[in-house]
């Protein structure tokens, strides 16, 4: 099978889905950090988190006021600093 007809297969199946004519294989789930929580646990400042993540402090901000949630790497980061309060002291260090 060809690449291009993979892609059309592949986008096909997200079409049904989405119309919710088929369910999907897996669905990946993330739970959301609690920012600010996370961050006072650490004792750093908003500064701080944004310089290891290497984002904006502006963002920060809008992730512990939630009006965003962090998505993606990020959200998968801060899932691990969660987990392992240790992996921040790294990830700053770098």
């Amino acid at each position: 099978m060809s690449i291009f007809n993979e892609l059309k297969d592949s986008l096909a199946e997200a079409v049904d889905i989405k119309q919710e004519l088929k369910q999907a294989s897996r669905v990946t789930r993330y739970e959301v950090a609690d920012v600010k929580a996370l961050r006072e646990s650490l004792a750093i400042t908003q500064a701080q988190l944004a310089q290891a993540l290497g984002t904006s402090v502006d963002t920060i901000k809008s992730w512990e006021s939630k009006r965003r949630n962090p998505t993606g790497l990020a959200a998968k980061v801060l899932a691990t600093i969660q987990d392992n309060p240790e992996f921040y002291h790294q990830l700053a260090s770098h």
